[in-house]
C-alpha cells in the first residue's frame, strides 16, 4: 500500500442511533448517526406484521379512476 493517500482506519469508531443505541465497530470515520438501526427497526423487532397499510384503497381509487375490472380466471 502506497503510504499517505489512504484515510485514517478507526478501530473504535462508534454508531450511534436516533433511539439511543450504540455500536462500536471499525470505520474510516470517527463517528457515524444513523435514525434506524437493529434495535428499533421494526423487522429486527417483529413489529413488521403488525404495520398495517391501507394499499386496498388506493387500488380499488386506480381501478375506479381507469376504468379497469379484475381479471377473470
Amino acid at each position: 500500500m502506497k503510504k499517505g493517500i489512504h484515510p485514517t482506519y478507526h478501530e473504535d469508531a462508534v454508531i450511534r442511533c436516533a433511539c439511543g443505541n450504540e455500536i462500536v465497530t471499525g470505520s474510516t470515520k470517527k463517528e457515524i448517526r444513523v435514525e434506524v438501526c437493529s434495535k428499533c427497526h421494526p423487522f429486527y423487532t417483529g413489529e413488521l406484521g403488525r404495520v398495517v397499510v391501507d394499499t386496498g384503497g388506493r387500488i380499488e381509487r386506480f381501478r375506479k379512476k381507469y376504468g379497469w375490472k379484475e381479471k377473470e380466471e
